[in-house]
This record gives structure tokens, C-alpha cells and sequence, in this order.
């Protein structure tokens, strides 16, 4: 199966992959529920635009790793990620959700 459209040669989108902490978190009781869909939002997004998400920021020193405000210029929290285009299969790693 090809992740790709008739007539592109790359791939559209990564999957998301959750970070072994961010599933816990995820499937915590505990989780707001006001917070579930602007998660699961930024995840789509994320995943749709290969990490290249507008309003992401990245460090100077590890570029693939990706800060994404959560909410309305981010008042909810950040999502952290990792682009990991030389993974085998390329991927995003969703590895912090800090809600405020």
C-alpha cells in the first residue's frame, strides 16, 4: 500500500506515533475532557503536514524537534514532537503533551 497520491512522488502526510508517555497520558482518566479535542487536532495536523505545522517552532540545535502551541495562540498548552523522516518507516513521535 502507497502513501502517495497518482502523479506525486512524495508521500503525503507521516503517522503520528505516541511516545510511550504521551499514551499513558492520553488514555488517563484524569485528562480533561475540554483538552481531548484540541489534541487530537494538533496530532492530525501534525501528522498531515509532516511535522511542517504553521505556529511550530523548532530549536537551533535539533531542528526536527517541534514545539506546537495547543489552543488559541497556545492558552491550552504545547505539544513536543520529533520528525523522524530517516526512521524506518518515517514518522512523527508526539513525545510531551503539557497542558496549563
Amino acid at each position: 500500500m502507497s502513501d502517495t497520491h497518482e502523479g506525486e512522488s512524495d508521500p503525503v502526510g507521516l503517522p503520528s506515533v505516541l511516545s510511550e508517555d504521551v499514551a499513558r497520558f492520553m488514555i488517563d482518566p484524569n485528562l480533561p475532557p475540554w483538552a481531548m479535542g484540541s489534541i487530537i487536532a494538533a496530532m492530525v495536523g501534525i501528522g498531515e503536514s509532516r511535522g511542517l505545522v504553521p505556529g511550530s517552532t523548532t530549536a537551533e540545535e535539533w531542528p526536527e524537534c517541534r514545539l506546537l502551541p495547543l489552543g488559541d495562540d497556545g492558552t491550552l498548552g504545547i505539544v513536543e514532537y520529533v520528525i523522524a523522516e530517516d526512521a524506518e518507516p518515517p514518522q512523527v513521535v508526539v513525545t510531551r503533551i503539557l497542558l496549563y
